[in-house]
């Protein structure tokens, strides 16, 4: 990965508008062949994105943002990613999939704006207490290529157990 990566606050938002972009698609797919496909692709992208927020900018986050704010993203990530295993997981009859979808994408939305949020959010208090979010978005930039790599080649099904273990989990 180059330099010319976005700063990190840049990459996330990326990630967040293609994902709220992916859910709207699913709402206006026509059958449920097409609403599986879409989903697994949501299923992927967040896979990805809570992975290198949590393994990469949350802890850069540390003693810059509110303690309580990163403990409350990392818990929201971990009951998304239930959801997620769970979409995965489902079979052609599961009656609460489109449920389970809708949840999901209000989680997210709950979670997106906390993070983005005015002066307050996650991002702007990480931005305001010297995060280099230059650097970091070339770390997040190279993990985002790796994670979706491996996604890619196994599949999001082998990355269910992963999903399954939740950072708070004791």
């Amino acid at each position: 990965m180059s330099d010319t990566a976005p700063d990190a606050i840049t990459l996330l938002k990326e990630d967040h508008r293609a994902v709220e972009k992916m859910f709207k698609e699913y709402e206006d797919a026509g059958t449920p062949a097409a609403k599986r496909k879409i989903a697994e692709r949501i299923a992927g992208a967040l896979n990805v994105h809570t992975r290198i927020e949590n393994e990469h900018f949350y802890p850069a986050c540390e003693g810059k943002v509110e303690e309580a704010d990163l403990k409350e993203a990392y818990v929201e990530h971990d009951a998304a990613n239930v959801l997620i295993a769970e979409i995965l997981a489902s079979t052609k009859g599961d009656d609460f999939a489109e449920a389970k979808v809708k949840v999901l994408k209000e989680e997210i939305e709950h979670h997106v704006g906390e993070e983005e949020r005015w002066l307050t959010g996650i991002f702007s208090q990480a931005k305001r207490h010297g995060v280099d979010m230059d650097a970091l978005g070339v770390t997040l930039a190279e993990a985002k290529a790796r994670y979706e790599a491996e996604l890619a080649k196994d599949g999001p099904e082998v990355h269910l157990a992963a999903l399954k273990k939740t950072k708070v989990a004791v």
